[in-house]
């Protein structure tokens, strides 16, 4: 059955497609086969076959991509014994790699994927060094199904909620990661007299300093949460110090200094309808994402509550509202996000070769009144409605007994 579903060949006819990597393209054919994109484009040759699905006046695009969360790691935010996504009295977590965590049976992941969110990025909690966040796509029956990148970055916090960690300043949360990346080098330098216990205390486990050292070495990203303009800049000026690769998150205060964001081209991950000032942003302005994206910097769009990731979109018709154009929007919420995880060899656009994650819309995906009609991951369609739901109805519709 499951090399059935694998070999399956489905054609997608007559919608405009928006492949984002390029033009959009009316009365178009996205041919999938085998998981991939295998064609797109006017004149495209349908096998014999093949699944047809008519989209005469309706939209195809990519599934959404949402970089925030903990999809898969949490079912109910204020019910501690289903949060998988933290380690608790780590402050430096940096080993820790959320992927066995997740949970493929989660009740979140249907309610996002049919609002045409197929791939997120799951994303752990903590204090100062959160862990390590992994990309995966909604659907799956196994962890190792649903992974499509692991891992994608470290997470740190620079933010107001870091402060514990750095003794209640944020002075200290700059000090004490700079001396965990200190003697992440270190550790590095001497593993021998580590293991001989012939060397100082360092501030953090053997495994927490070498899991740091693809991130000193430029072979792994730093995901840097920060709000604060004065934090965004302590972001830039470690990356700077350390030749990290990093990328920004929440920046809420961002639009301030988007011309020194971009000249570092480091990437920002935003959420649009942020704008209730806070002593963690006085700045925070609904236009932040249409100003960087201006300034020249890569964003890309995100929901962050886990609980209403299927929310993406309207996340990115606000954005729009507030300025940015609807061509941006869409990359931010689909090619962005996919070249900032390093995954825009197989994700993000529809293109030749990738990964056959594709929404057919009713309409402008952006617009609140849009419908899902098609969802597409991997190849395999999702079903819309859940096999509960069919028979509830199915009762529903059966005459009384009396």
């Amino acid at each position: 059955m499951i090399a059935f579903l694998l070999a399956q060949t489905i054609v997608i006819t007559g919608g405009t497609v928006y492949p984002v990597s390029g033009p959009k393209i009316d009365n178009a054919t996205v041919l999938i086969r085998d998981g991939r994109i295998a064609a797109v484009g006017t004149n495209v040759a349908i096998p014999a076959g093949a699944t047809r699905i008519d989209a005469t006046g309706k939209w195809v695009t990519p599934g959404l991509i949402d970089g925030a969360g903990n999809m898969g790691l949490r079912e109910i935010s204020a019910v501690q014994s289903t949060n998988e996504g933290t380690l608790r009295g780590n402050e430096v977590a940096a080993a820790f790699n959320v992927a066995e965590g997740i949970n493929p049976a989660s009740t979140l992941i249907p309610v996002t994927r049919i609002e045409g969110v197929t791939t997120t990025l799951a994303v752990p909690g903590g204090d100062l060094i959160w862990g390590q966040a992994v990309l995966i796509d909604l659907d799956g029956t196994t962890i190792e199904a649903m992974v499509a990148k692991s891992p994608v970055a470290i997470v740190a916090d620079l933010s107001e909620g870091a402060k514990s960690a750095g003794g209640g300043s944020r002075a200290g949360v700059a000090q004490r990661l700079r001396r965990v990346f200190n003697d992440a080098l270190e550790y590095e330098k001497r593993r021998t007299d580590y293991s001989r216990a012939q060397i100082q205390q360092l501030s953090a486990s053997a495994a927490d300093l070498e899991a740091l050292l693809p991130v000193l070495h430029g072979r792994l990203p730093l995901l840097a949460v920060a709000n604060r303009r004065s934090d965004i800049e302590t972001a830039l000026r470690i990356a700077r110090e350390y030749k990290i690769r990093l990328i920004l998150a929440g920046a809420a205060e961002g639009w301030e200094i988007a011309d020194k964001i971009a000249a570092a081209g480091v990437p920002v991950l935003v959420q649009p309808l942020d704008n209730i000032p806070g002593y963690d942003a006085l700045g925070v302005r609904y236009e932040n994402a249409a100003l960087l994206a201006k300034g020249g910097v890569k964003v890309s769009l995100l929901e962050t509550q886990t609980e209403n990731s299927r929310n993406l979109r309207q996340q990115a018709g606000n954005a729009v509202a507030y300025g940015m154009t609807w061509e941006q929007a869409l990359r931010a919420v689909t090619l962005s996000p996919a070249e900032t995880f390093g995954v825009a060899n197989q994700y993000g656009s529809l293109e030749v070769g990738k990964v056959a994650n594709v929404v057919v819309w009713t309409g402008d995906p952006f617009e609140f009144s849009t419908g899902v009609e098609h969802v597409f991951i991997r190849g395999k369609e999702i079903p819309l409605r859940s096999r509960q739901t069919e028979l509830m109805e199915r009762y529903r519709s059966l005459p009384p007994k009396y």
